[in-house]
């Protein structure tokens, strides 16, 4: 087999590996780059061999730097069947024809205030593209071994969202693991994620690669935040990813309400997609901690505002209150509109609970910059900026390195990849001096031959 590297080198996003089999061409994970112009720009360049080559998709989870660029592939000829977990595909069911809708309206508001540089500008792909894209899914519950071609597969719970897996793959007498994006093992609501035995080759994730998640109390300082802002009169604006990430804030807002750390605020959950992923937990049991019961308190948290005019009213209000709104990064959605009202008014908190890819309004905030730009206008930020690393579903460096102790011998060869160039190569250097394997930061379009029956080098 080969793998060429065709994303997530150099960068958190954009995840795609190419693997190669004789004549067979298997994706690993189909995501849209995002953050920086430049990276953004990736997304319009045709794709890097005809899209009708491909026999498979293997999707390791549905957030979109790892499943959202799948309706350009099809919309480009790819026909075969995109592989994933249940939980996955109901995920992916919400967020890509989201993803479609979000870039027509921003196209549609580009063109009519004139502040795109094309004319006229045209969304990346539509919603009825994704549609379209969705009827190629295609799914595959862990633990039960399938195949394409002369590829076997097998998906193991990663605990980073809903139905995100490590994918291994084997094939030409080699076996590679695929990390996918890894979650955390003391996850108050997810499950943790599944060790590896063994691997020949191994693809692993380094987004907070150089680093360690604070040793915060999440709740106490969750409550510190809230606390401050309802004294002062404001507004408490969370963006916050739809998937896995609401639904625990809302579980840590019912726990501080219930003990009594916090006021009785208003809490809106602003966003039909994080509603409807608040459905899908429900839906899955197997793939959480969460009781019956405790999925009925959590769905009972928050007020649900579906309509765009509910939305627009909760900007009428008055603090104090908690807004919980997508996008996490502050890249587009209803919290873009959020933060026009709330941003400029020191008495309102921005509330910053997940990674901020570098270039997103997010990383930004979290940056001290003083305005940000929405809708092309500048936006001052004099409310309060606050980060919560507790939050975060990534994995740490030492978590990831615990993950890793759990393979029974070292892969042959470890490839480093979706984080920045810093955090990608702290994870390397602990890789090869903690557990003394070969470990690499492999570069866009970088070939390997991953040689069968490999074992330890």
């Amino acid at each position: 087999m080969e793998l060429t590297f065709l994303g997530a080198t150099g960068t958190v996003t954009g995840s795609r590996y190419l693997l190669t089999s004789g004549r067979e061409k298997i994706l690993v994970d189909c995501g849209l780059f995002q953050g920086l112009k430049d990276l953004r720009l990736e997304n319009r360049r045709p794709f890097p061999l005809p899209a009708s080559e491909l026999a498979a998709v293997v999707l390791t989870h549905a957030h979109l730097d790892h499943s959202g660029y799948l309706p350009l592939l099809v919309a480009s000829g790819f026909e075969g069947p995109i592989f994933c977990t249940p939980a996955t595909a109901d995920l992916c069911r919400i967020l890509l024809p989201d993803s479609g809708h979000l870039q027509e309206e921003e196209a549609e508001r580009a063109n009519k205030h004139g502040y795109s540089k094309h004319s006229p500008a045209l969304p990346l792909y539509t919603r009825a593209d994704a549609e379209v894209a969705l009827e190629q899914l295609v799914t595959v519950p862990v633990h039960r071994p399938s195949t394409v071609g002369g590829i076997e597969f097998t998906f193991r719970r990663a605990g980073h969202i809903l139905g995100s897996a490590t994918a291994a793959l084997r094939g030409d007498g080699a076996t590679i693991v695929f990390s996918g994006d890894l979650g955390r093992a003391a996850d108050p609501v997810l499950l943790p994620p599944e060790p590896v035995a063994e691997a020949d080759y191994l693809v692993v994730e380094s987004t907070y690669g150089d680093r360690l998640h604070e040793a915060e109390n999440t709740q106490t300082a969750l409550a510190d935040a809230i606390n401050r802002t309802a004294h002062r009169g404001g507004v408490v604006v969370i963006p916050s990813f739809a998937v896995a990430r609401a639904q625990v804030l809302l579980w840590h807002l019912n726990a501080l309400r219930d003990r009594g750390a916090i006021p009785a605020l208003p809490v809106f959950l602003d966003s039909p997609m994080a509603i409807e992923a608040t459905d899908i937990f429900i839906r899955h049991p197997e793939e959480h901690r969460l009781s019956p019961a405790q999925c009925v308190t959590l769905r009972a948290t928050a007020t649900m505002t579906s309509s765009s005019d509910d939305s627009k009213e909760i900007d009428r209000r008055r603090g104090p209150m908690i807004i919980i709104s997508a996008s996490g990064m502050a890249t587009g959605g209803r919290i873009l509109f959020h933060l026009e009202r709330f941003a400029p008014d020191p008495r309102n908190t921005i509330l910053l609970v997940g990674h901020q890819a570098v270039g997103t309004r997010g990383a930004d905030m979290m940056n001290g910059r003083d305005h940000i730009r929405i809708h092309g206008a500048d936006v001052p930020v004099r409310a309060e900026v606050v980060t919560l690393h507790g939050l975060s579903a990534h994995a740490d460096a030492d978590e990831i390195l615990g993950w890793l102790k759990h393979f029974q011998r070292p892969p042959r060869q470890t490839f480093v990849t979706h984080g920045e160039p810093g955090p990608a190569a702290a994870l390397r250097d602990r890789i090869e001096h903690e557990l003394g394997w070969h470990a690499t930061v492999p570069a866009w379009g970088e070939r390997v031959t991953l040689e069968p029956g490999a074992g330890p080098k």
